[in-house]
Parts: C-alpha cells; sequence; structure tokens
C-alpha cells in the first residue's frame, strides 16, 4: 500500500506540468484530495518533491514554462488541501516559491500574486505576523509599484490591522495611510490600469472594492470618491474605466453612512452615469442600467434602514433628463422598501407632482437638447415630463410584488383617479386630494395621459391578489379570487364611490363635466349595482358579479370617453334589467326580441374591438361568469364574427371599431418594409401589380383624351398633337407665342395634378381596404378567446356541437389564403382550440338521446367531407372532429338501456361482466360502421385520397369495438 502511495504521488507530481492545459488542474485537484484523505503524508516532502521534481533553474529552458506551471499548480494543491495554513514550514516555502514564481510573468501572468493574496487571506495573524511579515515586508513596500502589491497590501490592512499599524506602514512606505493627497495620482493610475487589464470580465475588481473598504476606515472616503473617482478615473474618457467607476457606486452603497450616501449620489459620478443611460439607448451598444438596477436590488435587500432606503430612492428619482427621470419608472426594485421608506417615498412622489422641485434635481442632457432649449418653455416642459412619471411610478408601485396594505393601494388610486379626471376648485378636509392644490395647472395634455396610466393602474387592482394577514383574505387567495379586497368589495367598486364622493362635492370639479343624460346614466348605473349587491349571496352570483363589473367599469369609462360609452351603458342597463326581472317573457317576444343574453354577447363583441386591454379582459371574464346562460342565438353572433364568408358583408351586425392610428401607422409600415423582402408576398403583389396596370391602361386613355381637348383648346395644331401623343416625333412648323403657351402650360399642369390626386386617391384607398382587413383578423384572434372559454367552462353543453363546422371552415379558409404572419398566428390559435379544449378535453355532453340522428348524420357529413378533400391535413380536422362525435356517442346511455346496472354481490365485484365492456352507448354500430367503411375502402383503392393511415389507426385504437 506504501508502494502505491508513492507510485501515486509521483503520477500526481509528475502531471502537474503537463504539457495538456485541462490536465494541469486535473492533476492539483488530485493531489489536493489525496493529501486531504491521507493526513500522514508530510506536506513539506511533498513540496521538495514538487520542487525537485519541476526544477527552475536546473530544467531545459524550452521545459521552463510546465516548470513553472507545475510549481504553481503544486502549490495551489496543498492550499486546497487545506493542510498548507497548519505547516507554518511548508508554509513559508510555498509563499517563498510564489514569489519566484512571480518572475515568470511571460507564461503565468498574475496567477502567483493573486495566489499569494488567497492563501494570506486564509492565515491566521499570528502567523502571519511570526512567519510571513518579514518575508513579505518588500513586496509591501513596494504596493504602489502595480496592482497586485497593492491589492496586498489592503488584504493585509483589513485582514491583519494589529500588524500593519501605522507605523509599521509608515517605516515601510513613508506614510501611515493609503488614500492620502499624495498618493491620489498614483492610485489613479494604478485603478486605471486594472480596469483595462479587466474590461471583459465585466465585473468589479477585487482590488477596487478593497481599497473603497481600506479608505472607509482610514476616514478618507471623501478624498478618495473626489479625487480618485469623479476627478481622476472619470476624467478619462474611456469605457472600461467609466463601467470601474459605476461598479465601484453601486458596490459601494451597502457600506456608506446616509451622508455619504447622499454625497456619492448627487456627486459627478451619478452625473455621469445618468449621460450614460442617457446616450447608450440605441441598439447594440453596452447599457449599464441592468447592472446598476442588480446593485440597487441588492442594497435594498440587504439594508434594514428605511431612511438610508428612502435616500437612494429619492436620489435616483432625481436624476432626470429635461425633468424626466432616467431612473426606470416600472423598476421593481422597491419591493425591497421598508413599510415606512415606501410611506415615505409615496408622499415625497406626490409632493413632487403637485409641487415640483426643478432645483433638487440632477439634470442631465445632450448636445441637440441644449441647442433646442432656447426655442421652447423648459420649464413648463420639465414639469409635464416629470409629472408624467412621477404618475407612471405610483400606478407601477401597485403592481409590485411587495407585502402592502389596501390602505396605501387605495390611497395611490384616488390620487391617481382624482388627477386624472378631476380639479380641485378649493381645499377641502372631505377630500385628502385638495389639501394641497398642484403649484402648475396640469393641463388638457396631460390629462389625456394620465387618464391612460389610470387605466393600467385599473388593470392591476382587477388582476391584484388578495391583500392581508386574516383568515378571510387567506381563504380568498386559496380561491385565486382577484380583484377584491378583503372584506370581498371589487376594487373598482370602491373607486367608483369616490368618483361618486367627487361628482357630489361642490369643490372639485371634472375634467369633462357630465351632461344630464350622463349623469342620469351614472345615477341609474350606482343604483344597478346596490341591487346587485342585495343578491349577492343567491344561487347565480357568478351572473350577479359579471353584471356588477361590467357595470362598474362602463361607469369608470364614462370619464373617458362619455359620447362612446353612454349608448353601451344604456344597452347594459336595460340587458341587466331584462336579466334580473322577475316577470315572465312572453312567447311571442322570444322570437322577435333578442334575449339578454345575446345583448350581453353584443355588448361584450362591442368591448373587445377596443383597444384598452382592461375592457378585453374584463370582457372575457364576464363572458366567463355568463357562459351557462348561454343561448343558441347568443353563440351565433360570435360564430358570425368567425365566418370566413361574411367578411365581405357590409352590414354585418358586428362592427370592427378601428383600435389607434398608431397601431395601423406601425402595421403599415411593417407590411411595406416586409414586402420588399418576403418572397412569400411576392406572387401577391405581382399579381395585385399586373391588376393595377390594366387599371392604370384605362385611365391612360381617358387620360389621353383630357390632354388632347386641351391642346386643342389652345389652339395647337392637330397634327402636332398627334405627333407629341402618339410617335413622339416633333414636326410642328409652327409656334404659338408666349401668351398662349403660358395658359397651355397652366392647362396642362392643372391636368396633370388632378390625375396625381385620382392616383394617390385610389392609394390611399387600397391602405384603408388592408388596414381594415388587419382589425379584423386582429378582431377575430380576440373573439376566438370567448369560444376557448366556452368550450374550456361548458364542455358539457349541447352548444359545443354548433362551434365544430364554423371551426374547420375556418381552418380550411386560412389553409387556402395567404400565408401572412397574422394569417398564421390566427389559424394556429385556432387550430390549438379545436384540438385541445375540443377534440382531447375529457368532458363531453352527458344528454344527446335526442340529437342521436343529428349526431349521426353530423359524423356522416364529417367523414364524406374529409373524402372529398383534396388536402391531407385539412382531412385530418375533419376526421378528428368525427371522432369526438364518436366518443360523445359511446359514451352515452340510450333511453332504452337508461335503467341503471344491478350491484353485483361482494363475491362477483371483481369480474366485469363483458357486455359491460363492450357497450357503445348512443352508438349505432352497423351505420357508423358503413360510414367508416366506405372510408377505408377509399383510402386502400384510390391514389390520391387525402385520408392517411394513422387516421384509421387512431379510429381503431380508441374505439377497438
Amino acid at each position: 500500500q506504501d508502494d502505491e502511495l508513492k507510485y501515486t504521488l509521483r503520477r500526481l507530481v509528475e502531471g502537474l506540468g503537463a504539457t495538456r492545459k485541462a490536465a494541469r488542474p486535473g492533476f492539483s485537484l488530485a493531489l489536493a484530495q489525496v493529501l486531504q484523505a491521507f493526513e500522514e503524508i508530510p506536506v513539506c516532502s511533498v513540496l521538495e518533491q514538487i520542487k525537485e521534481k519541476h526544477n527552475l533553474e536546473k530544467g531545459k529552458k524550452k521545459l521552463l514554462k510546465n516548470a513553472a506551471f507545475g510549481n504553481f499548480f503544486g502549490v495551489m494543491a496543498l492550499f486546497q488541501s487545506g493542510r498548507l495554513v497548519k505547516d507554518q514550514k511548508a508554509l513559508l516555502e510555498s509563499i517563498q516559491l510564489l514569489q519566484q514564481l512571480a518572475h515568470h510573468q511571460a507564461y503565468l501572468r498574475d496567477l502567483p500574486r493573486k495566489a499569494l493574496i488567497d492563501i494570506i487571506s486564509q492565515v491566521p495573524e499570528s502567523v502571519f505576523e511570526e512567519v510571513l511579515f518579514g518575508i513579505l515586508q518588500n513586496d509591501l513596500a513596494s504596493a504602489f509599484t502595480s496592482p497586485d502589491s497593492l491589492h496586498l497590501l489592503l488584504v493585509g490592512i483589513q485582514k491583519f490591522p494589529g500588524v500593519l499599524k501605522p507605523r509599521n506602514m509608515k517605516k515601510m512606505f513613508g506614510s501611515s495611510t493609503v488614500v492620502n493627497e499624495e498618493n491620489i495620482p498614483r492610485l489613479v493610475e494604478l485603478l486605471q490600469s486594472v480596469a483595462k487589464s479587466e474590461k471583459k470580465d465585466k465585473k468589479l475588481p477585487d482590488i477596487a472594492l478593497d481599497l473603497l473598504q481600506v479608505s472607509l476606515k482610514e476616514g478618507a472616503f471623501e478624498l478618495f470618491w473626489k479625487e480618485v473617482v469623479e476627478d481622476g478615473l472619470l476624467k478619462e474618457k474611456s469605457g472600461p474605466v467609466s463601467y470601474l467607476c459605476y461598479r465601484l457606486l453601486g458596490s459601494a452603497l451597502p457600506f456608506l453612512s446616509l451622508d455619504q450616501l447622499q454625497m456619492v449620489l448627487r456627486g459627478k459620478a451619478m452625473q455621469h452615469y445618468g449621460e450614460h443611460v442617457l446616450t447608450n439607448r440605441l441598439p447594440n451598444r453596452f447599457k449599464f442600467a441592468p447592472d446598476m438596477e442588480t446593485y440597487l436590488d441588492e442594497f435594498l435587500n440587504g439594508c434594514d434602514d428605511p431612511e438610508r432606503q428612502l435616500a437612494v430612492m429619492i436620489s435616483l428619482s432625481t436624476l432626470t433628463n429635461q425633468g424626466n427621470p432616467v431612473f426606470c419608472s416600472c423598476s421593481r426594485v422597491v419591493r425591497h422598501l421598508q413599510p415606512v421608506a415606501l410611506q415615505k417615498y409615496i408622499d415625497w412622489l406626490k409632493d413632487m407632482f403637485l409641487r415640483p422641485d426643478l432645483d433638487c434635481c440632477l439634470d442631465i442632457s445632450n448636445n441637440r437638447q441644449r441647442q433646442n432649449q432656447e426655442n421652447v418653455n423648459t420649464a413648463h416642459y420639465k414639469i409635464a415630463r416629470l409629472r408624467r412619471w412621477v404618475m407612471h411610478r405610483l400606478s407601477t408601485i401597485i403592481e409590485s410584488p411587495m407585502k402592502k396594505e389596501e390602505c396605501l393601494v387605495m390611497d395611490i388610486s384616488r390620487f391617481c383617479f382624482f388627477h386624472a379626471f378631476f380639479e380641485a376648485k378649493k381645499k377641502t378636509s372631505q377630500i385628502s386630494e385638495t389639501n394641497v392644490l398642484p403649484s402648475e395647472p396640469l393641463g388638457e395634455q396631460f390629462h389625456s395621459i394620465a387618464e391612460n396610466y389610470f387605466f393600467g393602474l385599473l388593470q392591476t387592482l382587477n388582476t391584484l391578489a388578495v391583500l392581508g394577514d386574516t383568515a378571510k383574505a387567506a381563504a380568498l387567495r386559496e380561491k385565486h379570487i382577484h380583484g377584491v379586497t378583503a372584506d370581498g368589495k371589487l376594487w373598482i367598486f370602491l373607486i367608483v364611490e369616490y368618483a361618486d364622493k367627487l361628482l357630489s362635492s361642490e369643490c372639485v370639479k371634472a375634467v369633462k363635466p357630465f351632461t344630464k343624460g350622463q349623469r342620469d346614466a351614472w345615477e341609474r348605473t350606482l343604483q344597478s349595482v346596490k341591487n346587485l349587491q342585495k343578491k349577492e349571496n343567491k344561487s347565480d352570483n357568478a351572473k350577479v358579479v359579471a353584471f356588477q363589473q361590467l357595470l362598474l367599469l362602463m361607469a369608470i369609462n364614462l370619464f373617458k370617453d362619455p359620447s362612446e360609452t353612454i349608448d353601451v351603458l344604456s344597452d347594459l342597463l336595460n340587458c341587466t334589467e331584462r336579466a334580473f326581472s322577475k316577470e315572465p317573457r312572453k312567447k311571442k317576444a322570444d322570437s322577435a326580441e333578442p334575449g339578454w343574453v345575446e345583448v350581453m354577447v353584443e355588448i361584450l363583441l362591442s368591448l373587445l374591438a377596443q383597444p384598452s386591454l382592461l375592457l378585453r379582459r374584463i370582457s372575457r371574464s364576464v363572458f366567463v361568469r355568463i357562459c351557462p346562460n348561454l343561448t343558441k342565438r347568443g353563440l351565433q353572433l360570435i360564430l358570425d364574427v368567425l365566418d370566413p364568408y361574411q367578411e365581405q358583408n357590409e352590414e354585418s351586425a358586428v362592427v370592427v371599431m378601428e383600435e389607434s392610428k398608431k397601431k395601423l401607422k406601425s402595421a403599415q409600415a411593417t407590411d411595406e418594409e416586409g414586402s420588399e423582402d418576403s418572397s412569400d408576398e411576392g406572387d401577391t403583389e405581382e399579381e395585385n401589380d399586373s391588376g393595377d396596370e390594366e387599371k392604370n391602361e384605362e385611365v391612360d386613355d381617358n387620360f389621353r383624351s383630357q390632354l388632347m381637348n386641351v391642346l386643342q383648346a389652345g389652339n395647337a395644331l392637330m397634327t402636332c398633337c398627334f405627333c407629341i401623343l402618339k410617335k413622339g416625333g416633333d414636326d410642328s412648323d409652327e409656334d404659338l407665342d408666349d401668351e398662349a403657351m403660358m395658359a397651355l402650360d397652366k392647362n396642362i399642369s392643372a391636368l396633370f395634378a388632378e390625375q396625381q390626386k385620382r392616383i394617390q386617391a385610389k392609394k390611399d384607398e387600397k391602405n384603408r381596404i388592408r388596414k381594415e382587413a388587419i382589425l379584423r383578423r386582429d378582431f377575430k384572434i380576440k373573439v376566438l378567446d370567448l369560444v376557448e372559454a366556452f368550450l374550456t367552462k361548458q364542455s358539457e353543453n349541447p352548444l359545443v356541437f354548433d362551434i365544430i363546422e364554423p371551426l374547420l371552415q375556418v381552418i380550411e379558409q386560412c389553409m387556402t389564403s395567404d400565408s401572412g404572419k397574422q394569417e398564421i398566428d390566427f389559424l394556429q390559435k385556432t387550430a390549438n382550440i379545436f384540438k385541445n379544449s375540443l377534440c382531447r378535453t375529457k368532458q363531453y355532453c352527458k344528454k344527446v338521446n335526442a340529437l342521436q340522428e343529428d349526431l349521426h348524420a353530423f359524423v356522416e357529413r364529417l367523414v364524406n367531407k374529409a373524402c372529398k378533400h383534396t388536402d391531407s391535413s385539412v382531412a385530418l380536422y375533419y376526421f378528428s372532429a368525427s371522432l369526438y362525435l364518436l366518443k360523445v356517442l359511446k359514451g352515452n346511455t340510450s333511453d332504452k338501456s337508461s335503467t341503471p346496472p344491478t350491484p353485483l354481490p361482494e363475491k362477483q365485484s371483481n369480474t366485469i361482466p363483458q357486455a359491460q365492456l363492450l357497450s357503445t352507448g348512443c352508438l349505432d354500430m352497423e351505420r357508423v360502421t358503413v360510414i367508416y367503411q366506405q372510408a377505408l375502402t377509399q383510402l386502400l383503392t384510390k391514389r390520391k385520397s387525402a385520408l392517411t393511415s394513422s387516421m384509421f389507426h387512431d379510429l381503431f385504437r380508441r374505439f377497438p369495438v
């Protein structure tokens, strides 16, 4: 065993100097493990063996590189084994060996110095003083000659303060401190060299952080920051040096006091960082903002002092570019704020909104902005930008995943709602938002922007989990209920209550005052909501909540768009009265007048066409709640939207509204750019171009005749006209006088101007039609969400059968139409809904006794269409739909055998009768067998059949009967 151990050590020591780079660390790690496992092996003997095998002096010159690496990895193996620090003799020799290896920079670079620092950081202070201090004095005395020597000194000062006392340091290099006026220039040079040498690592060098900590220990941080960082490193306009300063700024935050934080965050380094964020927004440019976000997140997470947290947040929020803070308004670092700091930060944001203080902001701007400052009212412009940022910052605080109180959420919601839709005329104690009046008027443009911010906040409230630590709140969270308070009230209801309070107050005025009709609709809505709240605990609770939520949303929408909302709100109120009316409806009215469900579906479809994400999400939520009440006529309204054959019908019941001009412009730009490069759309464009050319030929004939008339009116010779127009010749011998020629030129220019207008009008009409097609397809994609919700929530409803064919028609039409991106998205979504929410669902209708004949005919129709189709991918969907109907029919029980089976005795309960296994339910086996037999015959006899063997394999696997 001793021989094997010696052999192992010899082989491992030899491998330390292997020529392969990857082998050296492996041998070093193995040697460390052996030394750790066999403590009887003397460390000094192994070190001697290493030095003997990899001799730096006696070896050949060409093997000097391998010998240097062998010694280095040998020392690292001893250190990693954990036994080097315990053996003082081996420790001393290892340090001396590393000092010797430091001269071989051509091979090892700075590895020996870094290893030396790592070993010293693990040595006890007594061992350092007794063993190492003597041999390291020369290295410590030359600290300012290289970054590694300085780093060694900094580690020693922090690790061994009892040894490296000020008097000892003064003896070594003539100064009792590291950071002083005399050493500033050299410190700047060393840090610059470190930044440039480690620019690819994208991390803060250890020497920079250690120097920062030593400056704090020596009480010279202010001198270090202002002289070394701001007036030294930042003077050199170099990327790596600047990034070192930014990383030093972020890493310093946890170590600084409140005064030091304010000094750093209001200084030149912070301003320099803001300029970097402002100028590096272009693509393919390195952006440090994500790294700074990480530093802030770590600081706020580990800081327990609310005052320091608040100081950092305020300083970041006052670093502005022409009033707009550089700090991202949706940053999630606020989730780490202490409750006290969060409340003070919100109060500060409100105060900056009402009384903007531009003097406290550290404002930056680029050269172009400085040149344009003379042409604009800079103060008013900056205040508007600052207020927009504050409003968005407040609304995103609610969205941050942190522990919040309901009173804080409501306070922010009230503030944003008030300043979006109301203005204070005078102060009143009943409305806290009027206690401080804005120092500068908000303006109409700001109110329109604030409206969008508030509706974004309302969307957050609608999806907000229940807050609070009470048992009731915990129970609501377990049920995954969102958008309500701990006592079960909707957040939007509390906003409506506050809005009603504002409307009743004489101390405030609405930005868009209600007319008498709008105010009546508002009052009627509130009364209807109160009536619904009395019915919440009844059996139709989902239906009550759906109407209540939609009424409240439309009531709030009155403040944003009263003219368009009033009609929808009136229809919704009438629908609510009919839905909860106790009087039975007359049978005659059933066929002529639509029911409340149909009216509600029409309202939801109109809301889906709106650009508001909140309206669309609430519409889907409401539809899910009224799904159990959906009728065939209501479902048909949804399916009519998806019908590909009704797209050209201008009198369709569903009107696709234009969502926004910006969206249309972006879609137009995307299509125009993509049309040049897209090979898929090339054929279509060529066809369109050829059609346009034919039209232009007709236009050219008309234009030619008009031009001839103009020339004839100018007394031009007919022969000259024909020569110019037809042959392009210039054979005329007669010339017009100047006045006649000027008049002729004027008439010709007017004619060409009219022709240009006609051409532009045709282009505009073509673009309008294309934009409408984009909006129509986008609207259909949104309507598919309703179809998916119905199939998911009402999979056992017989109305599911009415959805099969419309979805198949959509799939078939999309597969044969243009392959644009929007068309592909529409097809994929439709196909996913058809496969996952319909065909593969485990729940299906269990009451089809009255529909047996219709379903069998439906199966036959689907299989026949699959057989007649020429595209196998489309035929697969028809065939899958028929298999779904087979599953439904097989899973239902016929009226003839509706009696429940008699229970078996206990002894026979484990044996199930064969007849029960082979039960076919409502399935007519003979009829279905003939249908699929004919389809299988076509597959086996016709060469170009769209059917495939996988279809029948799926049939036989799922229905082996």
